[in-house]
């Protein structure tokens, strides 16, 4: 299947996700890879993972970026030659990447009962105690874990902690967007996000709000 879906947030930004349904053969059809991704796809175990590598690179093609426009830091952090700023996501069978002007962050999670186990090591589960159901707490807790990769992503600080460093702000489905922030080494930085939710999945993209965050 070609792009599933494009979201422009502004001229500047814009978000694309593919829904992976080919094969890595036919994902590959021309696609030239660097050195360093040919192997790093050369070492993937993982089928789905290695076809969800390789249509990021068509969506970076929707855009107009070869994988040589491509390069990582030495965190494993993506960034493009031109100076825009890139976030990849990738889970089961979409991909998803967002291309902007200021420093942004992507996460796609499936909605899995087994959030519910996890999540008291990433947010305190009685802030979610009013939720009717168990459907709407796994929705709910996925876009707060999606949220909270996608700043991850865009803060790109080592040692920065989920739980204890990391808030969302509460919201409403029906928003499709929040607020959260990150306090960190006595800093404290502000950041806006957009959810959207399709086939199972939970897509979080995040944006910096204060380039000039406040000290504490």
């Amino acid at each position: 299947m070609p792009l599933y879906k494009t979201i422009t947030i502004n001229p500047g930004t814009k978000v694309l996700i593919w829904k992976i349904e080919e094969s890595y053969e036919y994902l590959s059809r021309g696609i030239d890879l660097t050195a360093h991704c040919r192997e790093r796809v050369d070492g993937m175990k993982s089928d789905i993972h290695r076809r969800g590598f390789m249509s990021v690179r068509h969506l970076l093609a929707e855009e107009g970026y070869t994988d040589h426009d491509l390069y990582y830091d030495e965190e494993g952090k993506p960034h493009l030659r031109d100076g825009k700023y890139i976030s990849i996501t990738h889970s089961f069978t979409f991909s998803a990447i967002i291309v902007g002007d200021r420093k942004v962050g992507i996460d796609i999670e499936k909605q899995r009962e087994k959030i519910l186990l996890i999540a008291p090591k990433f947010t305190p589960l009685e802030e979610y105690r009013t939720l009717a159901n168990v459907d709407a707490l796994i929705r709910k807790l996925t876009i707060v874990w999606g949220a909270k990769e996608a700043v991850y992503k865009l803060y790109a600080k080592p040692k920065v902690s989920f739980l204890q460093h990391i808030n969302i702000t509460d919201f409403d489905f029906d928003d499709q967007k929040t607020t959260g922030k990150i306090f960190f080494q006595g800093v404290t930085s502000w950041y806006d996000f957009e959810f959207l939710e399709f086939e199972g999945f939970t897509c979080v993209y995040a944006f910096s709000i204060d380039e000039n965050p406040e000290k504490e």
